[in-house]
Parts: structure tokens; C-alpha cells; sequence
């Protein structure tokens, strides 16, 4: 008994020293990354979120204002465009549970008219083509300016190919989604993503609509041309876009994807559509899967400010790179950070 507890003692030593040396590893490895993309001048600040293991780490790069040397931080808002889409996902696939939807569904039933264009020869669209942007849709709504106008835009719709069968990504179905969402759960569609996502993952600082102390934190981003762009305004419901969050929060969200034991999530990871011999698409998940590959990613990329979402289950890790520049090369470059960032996490 008298060696016992030496011998514990230097067991919980090597444990923390062991864990000390994985959290510098994964630093190094961020900060290593990040500074190799701020090398193109053509960015000028990126937060960077790796949760492994259950262990998160972020840090914060660069400048927000050009000239002004302020360092993103924790509490810094981002648009998250198109990974809104992914928060979509997850309550379409939370009411297919719930059994207020199903995929198969012709979404006319939930429309205030009959929409007799909303098909092809006589083939229906059906939810599952909205989620897998399978549908025929144009990629952006006809009209946005509101609701209303969203809803004469869909009659101007002409679809072209057999729903189901042709990829063709569309801004324009998942708006359609949230307001089945909203039509089925008879709540407004930010409320939906407010009481199923955020409040049971305690992710206060995300959300649709900013307050005045919010907008002090927003990211003013610019172009290629160092142009200050303007923030997304949002005219619908926000199925496709209209999310800000924070680094933080987001790694929440990476602990709420790598949740095997939850039933929604693993409903949203469903692939249904292939496009590829290694690519699916799920509830608004862009899926890998290749041997021991398997990948659910998302891009987000809006006027001023561009992001990836990249979760590795197997590896249980995610990865969240934000960055307060957009230009037509943005997502390709911070895709190869994120897998140059992934292979260096794999090597610690």
C-alpha cells in the first residue's frame, strides 16, 4: 500500500504531461496553418477552431479592420452563410423523427397553392430532393425581396430535369424547407433552430437576428481588392443562410455532430444522394466517405467573409476556420488549410 500511491501519483503526472504536450501539438499545428494562409496578403484575419477528443483549442489571427491591428477573439460574430444550411438540415431530419415530415412527400402539399410547374412530366419534388439540392430549382430565389414575393417567384419556376436526379446546388429549395418546417411545427423558423440547436447546446451566442451590442462584434469583411463588403440581409426565413456565430459556439456545434448516441444526428448524416464513388449528400451534409475517410463538411461563403465546418467522426474531430475575406478562390484555399490542418492534427 506504502508504493501505491508514489506510483498513482506519477501515473497522473505523465497523464497531464501527456495531454499538456497534445494541447501544444494542436496549437502548433493551428497557428503553423494559419500564418501559411496569412501569408496571402489578400487575407487579413482567421479564427481557427480544432475540437479533438473532446479537447478544444482556439486562436485567433491577424486583423479585423485592415491597418488596425485588431485581433479576432472569442467573442468575435461571424456570418456563417451557407453552413446555416446544416442547422436546416438537422431540424428537417428532427421532423422526419417526429414524423411531421417525410422525404418522400410532395411539397406541394404544404404550399398555399397548387404550384402545377413544380413538376417534371408528371414527377413531383419531393423534400428529399429540396435537402440534396436535387429539386431543379435555380440556385437563387427569382424573388427575395420578401416572403411574398418568394412565393410568386416559385410560379415563375420551370423545371427541367426529373426531380432527384441531377445535382445542381439551389439557395432557393431550402427556403422552401424552412417553411415547411415552420408550417409543420406551426413556429417561426428561427424559433425552430432556437429551441432544438442552440438553447440544448447552450449556443448563446448564435443566432439570426443581432442586437446593438451584437453588431459592434460583427465581422465587417472585404474582397480581394480590400473593398469593405456589406453583412448579409436577411428577406426570408433563413434556411439557407443568416447565422452569425462565434468560434466558441461553433465548437459546441462540433460536440452536438460528434454526438453518435443522438438520433438526430445521426439522421442528418444519412447519405441520401450520391454524386460520386466516395461522395454523398445528406441533410445538407456534403459527405466523404473512402476506407477509414469519412468526412460531413460544410463551406459558408457570403460578401465579405468565408468558412469551413469540417467534422471527422471516426477521428473524433472537427475543425471551424473563419476568415473575414471573400473572393471567387476563398473556399478552395481554406479547404486545403483545413486537410493540411487535419493531416497535422492525425500526425500528433
Amino acid at each position: 500500500m506504502k508504493y501505491f500511491i508514489p506510483i498513482l501519483f506519477l501515473s497522473l503526472v505523465g497523464c497531464k504531461s501527456v495531454q499538456q504536450v497534445s494541447k501544444q501539438n494542436v496549437e502548433n499545428a493551428i497557428t503553423k496553418n494559419a500564418l501559411q494562409l496569412l501569408e496571402d496578403k489578400r487575407f487579413h484575419s482567421v479564427s481557427v477552431a480544432v475540437l479533438k477528443n473532446g479537447e478544444s483549442t482556439i486562436k485567433h489571427f491577424g486583423e479585423l479592420t485592415i491597418g488596425k491591428g485588431n485581433k479576432p477573439d472569442d467573442s468575435t460574430l461571424y456570418e456563417l452563410a451557407s453552413v446555416t444550411k446544416t442547422f436546416t438540415g438537422y431540424i428537417a431530419a428532427k421532423a422526419v423523427l417526429d414524423k411531421k415530415i417525410n422525404m418522400d412527400d410532395d411539397i406541394r402539399i404544404y404550399l398555399n397553392e397548387p404550384y402545377p410547374n413544380l413538376e417534371f412530366k408528371g414527377e413531383p419534388i419531393r423534400i428529399k430532393h429540396l435537402i440534396t439540392h436535387t429539386s431543379g430549382f435555380p440556385n437563387f430565389p427569382i424573388k427575395s425581396e420578401n416572403k411574398e414575393a418568394f412565393f410568386e417567384g416559385l410560379k415563375l419556376i420551370k423545371i427541367e430535369t426529373k426531380p432527384g436526379e441531377v445535382y445542381y446546388y439551389s439557395n432557393t429549395a431550402p427556403e422552401v424547407t424552412a417553411y415547411i418546417l415552420e408550417k409543420v411545427y406551426q413556429k417561426p423558423f428561427e424559433e425552430l433552430v432556437t429551441e432544438f440547436v442552440l438553447k440544448p447546446n447552450k449556443m448563446n451566442q448564435t443566432k439570426f437576428t443581432l442586437n446593438e451590442n451584437d453588431k459592434t462584434r460583427l465581422v465587417k469583411g472585404y474582397n480581394d481588392k480590400n473593398e469593405l463588403m456589406p453583412n448579409f440581409k436577411r428577406t426570408l426565413w433563413g434556411g439557407i443562410s443568416g447565422l452569425h456565430s462565434t468560434a466558441p459556439d461553433l465548437v459546441k456545434y462540433m460536440k452536438l455532430q460528434l454526438d453518435q448516441s443522438n438520433l438526430i444526428v445521426n439522421e442528418s448524416h444519412k447519405k441520401l444522394y450520391k454524386e460520386g464513388s466516395d461522395f454523398w449528400e445528406g441533410y445538407h451534409w456534403y459527405i466523404i466517405e473512402n476506407g477509414n475517410k469519412l468526412i460531413y463538411r460544410h463551406h459558408g461563403g457570403i460578401y465579405g467573409m468565408q468558412n469551413w465546418f469540417v467534422i471527422y467522426p471516426k477521428q473524433n474531430i472537427g475543425i471551424s476556420i473563419l476568415t473575414n475575406t471573400s473572393f471567387n478562390e476563398t473556399g478552395e484555399i481554406l479547404e486545403k488549410v483545413v486537410d493540411n490542418l487535419y493531416d497535422d492534427l492525425q500526425v500528433n
